[in-house]
């Protein structure tokens, strides 16, 4: 004997049902069959949305019967021929009608109990399945079709009956050999009697609890559930983008699953099945060749080690009682669960510190009001004397679970939840996890929970790639060759390091574009022209409102605007690559913020190419200081702008034709003047001293500037005249320089807690003389490092090598 149940999407038209009846016959061929089906798809809502309406004196609930009776006439149209139509349309009308009448009452009392509502509700199962039971008739396939409510006795509880086993048992078998030539069994699901004859239901997906209570009774192997999905999941589809499929799992992890949010499964449905051995599959009834799923007793794992899957409930609400008169005091728990026992509300997380000061419970958000009102009744006394705190309810909460029944034999797993859901901000509010070690749950806010149960699956099931999720503010110079190299590079990091960078959005100083599924880089230009008008705190609630994993934010402006929201995204785990220097040059305490910020919340805030663009300036001073070496000194060019200028300039040309090709060429800042007046390499001079331990600001650097004042007035283009009008002056420099066989370089300089930075005469001997073009060049003397410095030497400028630096940030927040 083998029992098949099929959901209410698989009977929810003609079609499907048709789909049904060509796998229930080719099941025939192997065994006597019960076939149990649910209401049609949508039917049982329809229902309780009717009686809800005449209840509350709507009369729109006969506009939703009619459509109900709709539903059910077309598909005895559409699945029976004409001759045989009469007897089933008439059954279909009759109850109907009975439906009608119940709601005519309802509505007449204004009044509907859960006696009423599954009266009401009995009738999707009992329509689909004689439907499904004169099909076969029609195609000539000899079946029996019962009603399940004589055969299955449960308690008197309306909506969530419980099952009267021994009985039940008893009477299927009965009902079973009394019937040795029938193949074909059809019943409803879903629906059973109390003693009294009077109908109870088994909870919203019962129809899979009936499939097991015949399985169990009958012994049948295997029980068959067909539904629209091709197995569990290791995690909702709807809110992962790549779930694996569970191809085998055991009854305690299924029960698990199915209880944390799994729907594919009723919760009580493994428990008859568990108790007789019997395997369970979960088959999708349109992909019935997909393996699926099966249930048995202990399995092999798949893919994720120690952890099968990944669940969550929403809607969760944590009810805290707490107060010193608890400490060492028995029966607060018992007086506790009693109150809320007291008005019907589950618990579904418990959770107690060993100081004993302080009782936490997760419930339905729903029971929230009533539970404050039990509670606080059940220890008033306690209250009004200060000794226990009212009841605190916190809303807005979900619940995530780890799911694995080899779990306690691998260490680490809980560290590796915890650890990624802190590197992606997710606080925990509550956590709980049994003695079997089957089971992780912890509690975070509801608007955490798709990035929650993304970054786990990530981490817990994903051998094919990571997935970083990257905003791009700037789409200049720099930002054109970042999204060029992103583009270039994109197959290179799938397939060599495992890494997807999805480019979620993308904003200029005047459009802003957003793409949850990632900007096609190939067309990004003209997708931006279309983008939206650019607004900085519409960009900043657009990064933060998606609350996607594994969030970074590239800076690639020079905009002090977008340099003060780097805090508000630390805050929210969002890490920032910085190649704007604007905020690493503010006050050291603004600095001093953002990198306390980066730490706290488990972010990272990146800025190599504020120094040196491309080059590994700030990485190799953080790894000398990591390693325990301490820095006494540091002499650099860091101007690849003036090294360009000074490397070109030999009197003969014009200085203000070498700045004017050092713009053209891209090495400058849109202003040079930022680069010749050497504001530019004390920025960069103090970020190295601070990352060096200093407490610098802008005002402790000295400055031995060259320019003129005259050319540091006005415009840019007054800027150009002016340096043409003192033509001699430069000349007079270079000259000066060469007299003594020396280069004129833009020195900056760091030694012993001092900054400066100037124009030198640097002769051959020095590292610094054999510098071209817009190279750049840090020389760092340690306590390692004494007397031959360590060298960090290559072009310094130019948005080529400033966005691979950029990219080799953005990376390193992945990696990390």
């Amino acid at each position: 004997m083998q029992v098949l149940k099929f959901g209410g999407s698989s009977v929810a038209n003609a079609e499907n049902i048709n789909k049904v009846i060509e796998l229930v016959r080719q099941a025939l061929s192997k065994d006597r069959t019960i076939l149990i089906v649910s209401a049609m798809g949508g039917i049982t809502d329809m229902l309780i949305q009717a009686a809800q309406s005449a209840a509350a004196g709507d009369e729109s609930y006969k506009e939703k019967l009619q459509q109900i009776e709709h539903r059910h006439l077309e598909a005895v149209r559409a699945l029976l021929p004409l001759t045989g139509q009469s007897s089933v349309l008439s059954a279909v009308k009759t109850r109907c009608n009975e439906i009608e009448d119940i709601c005519s009452g309802i509505f007449l009392l204004g009044e509907l109990s859960p006696r009423t509502q599954d009266k009401i509700v009995s009738y999707g199962e009992l329509l689909s399945s004689l439907i499904i039971s004169a099909r076969f008739d029609s195609l000539g396939v000899p079946n029996t079709w019962k009603d399940s409510r004589q055969l299955i006795r449960t308690d008197s509880r309306y909506g969530h009956a419980t099952v009267d086993f021994v009985r039940t048992n008893a009477q299927i078998l009965q009902y079973s050999l009394d019937n040795p030539s029938v193949s074909l069994f059809i019943l409803p699901g879903f629906i059973a009697a109390n003693d009294n004859n009077i109908t109870t239901t088994l909870g919203r997906g019962g129809s899979d609890y009936t499939a097991a209570i015949v399985a169990a009774a009958l012994d049948a192997n295997p029980l068959e559930i067909w539904t629209d999905v091709s197995g569990m999941m290791t995690a909702d589809p709807r809110l992962v983008s790549n779930p694996r499929l569970i191809p085998n799992i055991s009854y305690q992890e299924a029960m698990e699953l199915s209880h944390f949010g799994a729907k594919v499964i009723y919760p009580p449905t493994i428990q008859p099945v568990m108790k007789k051995g019997i395997p369970v599959w979960i088959k999708n009834t349109f992909n019935p060749t997909d393996p699926g799923t099966v249930i048995e007793f202990e399995t092999l794992h798949n893919g994720g080690g120690s952890i099968r899957g990944i669940s969550s409930i929403p809607g969760i609400a944590l009810l805290s009682l707490e107060g010193s008169g608890m400490v060492g005091i028995p029966g607060f728990s018992k007086r506790l669960f009693e109150a809320l026992s007291s008005q019907q509300i589950n618990v579904i997380l418990i959770t107690q510190g060993s100081s004993e000061h302080s009782i936490c419970v997760g419930i339905d958000e729903s029971n929230a009001a009533a539970a404050k009102i039990a509670v606080d009744n059940a220890f008033g006394p306690e209250i009004s004397t200060g000794t226990v705190e009212p009841l605190i309810i916190e809303t807005g909460l979900s619940i995530i679970a780890l799911v694995g029944d080899h779990m306690k034999s691998h260490p680490g797993v809980s560290g590796k939840l915890f650890g990624a859901l802190g590197r992606n901000g997710v606080n925990v509010r509550a956590i709980a996890q049994g003695s079997s070690e089957r089971n992780i749950s912890a509690v975070i806010a509801a608007a955490d929970v798709r990035k929650a149960i993304n970054v786990l699956h990530e981490e817990f099931f994903e051998t094919s790639y990571k997935q970083l999720n990257l905003f791009i503010t700037g789409a200049g110079n720099v930002g054109r060759r970042l999204i060029a190299q992103l583009l270039q590079q994109r197959s290179y990091l799938q397939e060599h390091l495992r890494i997807q960078i999805r480019v979620i959005g993308l904003a200029n100083s005047r459009k802003m574009i957003f793409n949850n599924e990632g900007v096609d880089l190939r067309n990004w230009q003209e997708q931006l022209d279309k983008g939206q008008p650019m607004k900085l705190d519409q960009w900043i609630a657009g990064i933060t409102s998606r609350n996607l994993r594994n969030t970074v934010v590239a800076d690639v402006t020079a905009n002090a605007d977008v340099a003060s929201c780097y805090a508000a995204l630390l805050q929210k785990s969002i890490s920032v690559v910085a190649c704007n220097k604007i905020a690493c040059s503010s006050v050291y305490g603004n600095y001093r913020q953002l990198k306390d910020l980066a730490r706290e919340f488990n972010a990272r805030f990146l800025f190599e190419t504020n120094v040196g663009a491309g080059l590994p300036v700030i990485g190799t001073l953080n790894d000398l200081l990591r390693s325990g070496d301490k820095v006494r000194r540091i002499q650099a060019v860091l101007s690849g702008t003036l090294n360009f200028v000074f490397n070109n300039y030999d009197g003969k040309r014009s200085f203000s034709e070498v700045v004017r090709q050092a713009q053209d060429e891209g090495y400058t800042e849109p202003d040079p003047r930022l680069d010749l007046s050497g504001t530019d390499v004390m920025r960069k001079i103090m970020i190295l001293a601070r990352e060096s331990g200093e407490k610098t600001e802008m005002e402790d650097i000295g400055n031995n500037s060259f320019m003129p004042e005259s050319c540091m007035q006005g415009s840019v283009d007054d800027f150009y005249k002016a340096m043409s009008k003192e033509e001699a002056h430069f000349k007079a420099l270079f000259q000066a320089a060469e007299k003594e066989g020396k280069k004129l370089k833009f020195v900056a300089q760091f030694d012993n807690g001092k900054a400066s930075v100037g124009l030198r005469h640097i002769g051959p001997e020095h590292d610094l003389y054999h510098l071209y073009g817009k190279d750049n060049v840090v020389l760092f003397y340690t306590d390692r490092y004494s007397e031959q410095p360590l060298v960090v030497k290559g072009a310094g400028a130019g948005a080529e090598v400033t966005a691979s630096g950029v990219f080799a940030d953005v990376l390193r927040v992945i990696n990390s």
